[in-house]
């Protein structure tokens, strides 16, 4: 049987929940007040920082951003974009991963249907200009200080900023957006709701949200069925 949400506060937006698929994870509201960046057409507000399968299908971002801690691999991407049913960010190098193999990369994961990629902060610009010519998807280039010359990131063929920082992210974002007023920033919101807030505040088109993990998703879960 499904549920419509007609409360007061949703009036506007009428939502469809199953009793079996109503538990998902929602990015904080906050995330919404930001602009937006619009990529061939679609916006995007809210991004959920995931390679898990089972996280991606379950939550209400509008795309995954999809970067970890080891090299690349075309069996990993085509595995997240394959089982998302919204828009995949992927990482394809930059810090270990460099030259040559992060084309090879931007193009694998163009040609599997990703919608953006992503380089880490430490890649080079001749780097970044050699993945944007090969590719026809943003080149997203990770910011983490205020070291980072932006006008040669984006002179090299960056499209869109990912700010970083951690609790500096705010602060940084307003000093980009400060010298850069019509630049796409996507930005790490932190925590919580007002953590969320102050960045989008600051200048940040849209926000990456880093979900619970699955085991303190099962740590509640297993609670509730403790108490029934």
């Amino acid at each position: 049987m499904a549920n419509f949400n007609t409360d007061s506060q949703s009036q506007a937006i009428p939502e469809y929940a199953s009793k079996l698929r109503h538990n998902i994870i929602r990015i904080p509201e906050e995330a919404r007040r930001a602009s937006g960046i619009l990529i061939f057409g679609r916006r995007l507000k809210a991004m959920i920082f995931s390679t898990d399968p089972a996280i991606i299908r379950n939550c209400d971002a509008d795309a995954v951003f999809a970067v970890y801690p080891f090299t690349p691999q075309p069996a990993i991407s085509e595995a997240i974009i394959k089982y998302s049913y919204i828009p995949v960010f992927c990482g394809v190098g930059g810090g270990t991963t460099q030259g040559l193999r992060t084309v090879g990369l931007a193009k694998d994961v163009e040609s599997q249907g990703a919608l953006g990629v992503v380089l880490n902060a430490p890649v080079s610009n001749i780097n970044i200009r050699a993945v944007s010519m090969a590719v026809d998807i943003p080149v997203v280039i990770t910011v983490i200080n205020e070291d980072t010359d932006i006008q040669a990131r984006l002179n090299a063929g960056a499209s869109i900023l990912n700010v970083a920082a951690s609790i500096r992210t705010p602060d940084l974002v307003r000093r980009i957006r400060s010298g850069f007023p019509n630049v796409p920033i996507i930005a790490t919101g932190g925590p919580t709701g007002e953590t969320i807030a102050a960045t989008v505040a600051a200048g940040a088109n849209a926000i990456t949200y880093t979900p619970p993990s699955t085991k303190e998703l099962f740590s509640g879960l297993m609670d509730s069925y403790r108490d029934a």
